[in-house]
């Protein structure tokens, strides 16, 4: 198949999750052709089977905001109609969707048919979407989409119940490489790879996110507080964002910014996840938490909350410790428990990994896509 793929091409979850199918369709040998404003940041010179097309975006006197749903709606037709594309699958309905629709609406004038399928990922639903500014063309443009998935089942049931739709929204997993993500399984090599961030006896936890208010990165900073009283340990921030000023005051201010590491952006996380003991996500929400899951792959369980989709991932007690939000407290005194007994944090970590391989490898959920898109041709 010839796949034309849309998303924002940061370093959010929709727009990790978009480039990695494209990497992976075209491991599989379809044609992938990304169409946005700049090139997804995780494509990484990976080109086999993959085209980049610029979505430009004109600055006149006359426009106070350039509109780019506009732009990238032409584009798509025209890189559907160059390049005979079969179908067009857009992550994120703002505005993806929408312009998806009027590319669809302008190759049907010259009697050419484009399908395009609309993946939901989280706040395109639950913040934007909801938006009295957005809702109404949100609604629409997934009513329209002639296929539509959701990246858990949590989020499926808050969009038919929210936009009050009916019609069929399948559910396909985020996923992971687990040959890309993996533990070292050398523990030596393991230990010298973790000496650049920490001594021998510490414990290292990590943290992973674009840093906005909804990851509640400052409960991150509380909970390594906690944990770092009682014993050595070290704080990696991956990541950039909002709020990430605040937690470096917040480190500064209780005198364990000595101990805390923001690393900014990554494009290698997959190196770096593997020399973590615990990730921490102590999010007031999350519709899947992909964070989680790489993390999980790599055999590190997750201090995180129970919210959102984040329980169809992390099994509370089995692959990480779930919480309500706010919970800073319980969640250091978690960690530490499960860090002081290293018979359960063993089997913890274990499990994870096994869990991650046995449900969310790329190898089991990116055919769904496949399947999903065949249906969607046939229909």
């Amino acid at each position: 198949m010839r796949i034309g793929i849309t998303c924002y091409p940061t370093y959010g979850g929709s727009g990790v999750v978009a480039t990695e199918l494209g990497i992976e369709l075209a491991a599989l040998g379809h044609e992938v052709h990304f169409i946005s404003y700049s090139a997804p940041f995780r494509l990484n010179g990976r080109n086999e089977g993959i085209f980049y097309h610029e979505v430009p975006v004109s600055n006149y006197p006359l426009f106070e905001f350039p509109p780019y749903d506009l732009a990238l709606a032409s584009r798509m037709a025209e890189v559907a109609e160059f390049y005979d594309l079969d179908l067009l699958h857009v992550h994120y309905a703002i505005p993806h969707s929408v312009s998806a629709l009027l590319a669809r609406q302008m190759l049907a004038r010259s009697g050419r048919r484009l399908p395009f399928v609309t993946t939901l990922h989280g706040t395109d639903i639950t913040l934007v979407g909801l938006d009295r500014s957005y809702l109404p063309i949100t609604r629409h443009s997934i009513q329209e989409s002639d296929g539509v998935t959701s990246i858990s089942k949590y989020l499926k049931e808050k969009t038919l119940a929210d936009f009050g739709l009916e019609r069929p929204i399948e559910v396909i997993t985020n996923f992971v490489n687990c040959d890309v993500y993996a533990p070292i399984r050398d523990e030596t090599e393991r230990a010298r790879a973790r000496r650049h961030l920490a001594a021998p006896e510490d414990a290292i936890l990590m943290h992973l996110s674009n840093f906005r208010p909804v990851k509640r990165v400052i409960d991150v900073i509380r909970i390594f507080a906690a944990v770092a009283r009682e014993i050595p340990a070290q704080l990696v921030m991956i990541g950039d964002g909002p709020d990430r000023s605040a937690a470096e005051w917040l480190a500064h201010d209780l005198g364990i910014h000595t101990h805390v590491h923001f690393l900014g952006k990554q494009e290698r996380v997959s190196e770096l996840l593997p020399l973590a003991d615990l990730l921490l996500l102590p999010s007031q929400l999350e519709s899947f938490g992909l964070a989680a899951l790489e993390a999980m792959a790599c055999k590190v369980p997750s201090i995180a909350t129970h919210v959102g989709g984040l329980p169809e991932v992390v099994e509370h007690g089995v692959t990480g410790l779930l919480y309500a939000p706010g919970e800073v407290e319980a969640m250091a005194r978690g960690a530490l428990e499960l860090l002081g007994d290293r018979q359960r944090f063993s089997r913890m970590r274990d499990a994870a990994r096994r869990d991650a391989q046995k449900r969310f490898c790329a190898s089991l959920v990116v055919p769904q896509y496949v399947r999903y898109y065949e249906q969607v041709l046939k229909n």
